[in-house]
C-alpha cells in the first residue's frame, strides 16, 4: 500500500525544491523556449521536482517567520534562474555569429522575429541557432542541463546558497571573452571569404573605374556568403561541440560561485 503521508517540514522542503526546479525550467535552453506552452513548463517543473525530491534527504528549513520562508524561496528562485540562465546565454553566441555573417554579406537589415527570444534576429543567426540547437539536443545537451540541476542540490543544499558576487562577475567576464572568441570562430569562414572578395573588388575598382563595382559587389557578397554557409555545413558539429563545452564550463563556474 502506498503511504502518502507527509509532515509539514517535508512539504516546505518540497516547495523549496519546486521553486528552484521551476525557475530553472523557465530560464533553461530548450525547456524555457517561448513557444513551449506554460502548462507544459509547469508540468515539467512539477515532474522534475517530484523525481529530485525522492533522491534527496529532506531537511527541515530553518526560519522563524513567514517572511523568513519567503526569503528562502526567493533564494532558491535566484539559484534556479542563475543555473538556467548560465546555460541559456551560451545559445546567444549563435545569434552573435549570425549577426557577424549578415553584416559581412550585406543582409544585416533583413531580420526575422525569433519566437524563442521574442526579439529580431538575422537570417544567418536563425540558421545557426536552430541547426546547432538541434545538434546540441542530439548530442545530449538536455541530459547535461538536467544533470547539472540535479547535481546542484548536492553542491548547493536547499536554503544553503551563498552568493559570491565577485566570483559571479569573474565568471561572467570569462564568458564574455569566450562569447566573442567562439562567435568569431564560427563566422570566420564567411568573414575571410568576404575580406578576400573586398580586396579583389578594390583592385578591380582601381583597374576599371568605369565599372560599377558597388552594385556588383552587393550581389557577389550575398552569393559568396550563401555559398560559404553551404560549404561549411560540415563544420557545424564542431561549433555545437564548442557551445556545449562552453556551457559546461560556465554552468560549473556559476554553481561553484553559489557554494
Amino acid at each position: 500500500m502506498i503511504d502518502l503521508t507527509f509532515s509539514l517540514a517535508d512539504l516546505e522542503y518540497f516547495l523549496l525544491v519546486l521553486v528552484r526546479v521551476t525557475t530553472f525550467v523557465y530560464a533553461a535552453p530548450f525547456f524555457g523556449m517561448v513557444n513551449v506552452p506554460n502548462r507544459v513548463k509547469v508540468g515539467i517543473g512539477v515532474m522534475f521536482s517530484v523525481v529530485v525530491y525522492y533522491t534527496l534527504t529532506p531537511v527541515a528549513p530553518e526560519y522563524q517567520t513567514v517572511l523568513g520562508f519567503a526569503i528562502l524561496a526567493i533564494k532558491e528562485a535566484v539559484v534556479g534562474l542563475i543555473i538556467g540562465f548560465s546555460a541559456s546565454i551560451c545559445i546567444s553566441i549563435l545569434s552573435f555569429a549570425g549577426h557577424l555573417v549578415d553584416m559581412e554579406t550585406g543582409l544585416s537589415m533583413v531580420t526575422l522575429f525569433d519566437s524563442m527570444t521574442r526579439d529580431s534576429i538575422t537570417i544567418s543567426g536563425t540558421y545557426y541557432q536552430y541547426v546547432v540547437l538541434l545538434m546540441l539536443l542530439l548530442s545530449g545537451m538536455y541530459q547535461f542541463v538536467v544533470g547539472a540541476l540535479v547535481s546542484s542540490f548536492s553542491i548547493i543544499p536547499v536554503s544553503g546558497a551563498v552568493f559570491h558576487s565577485d566570483r559571479l562577475l569573474a565568471g561572467m567576464g570569462i564568458f564574455l571573452a569566450e562569447y566573442i572568441s567562439i562567435g568569431f570562430r564560427i563566422s570566420l569562414p564567411v568573414f575571410a571569404v568576404i575580406m578576400l572578395l573586398n580586396a579583389i573588388l578594390g583592385i578591380l575598382t582601381k583597374v576599371s573605374p568605369q565599372l560599377n563595382m558597388f552594385a556588383v559587389g552587393i550581389q557577389l557578397k550575398i552569393l559568396a556568403g550563401l555559398a560559404v554557409l553551404f560549404l561549411t555545413v560540415a563544420m557545424l558539429p564542431g561549433a555545437s561541440a564548442m557551445i556545449l563545452t562552453q556551457m559546461r564550463r560556465i554552468v560549473t563556474v556559476f554553481i561553484e560561485a553559489m557554494t
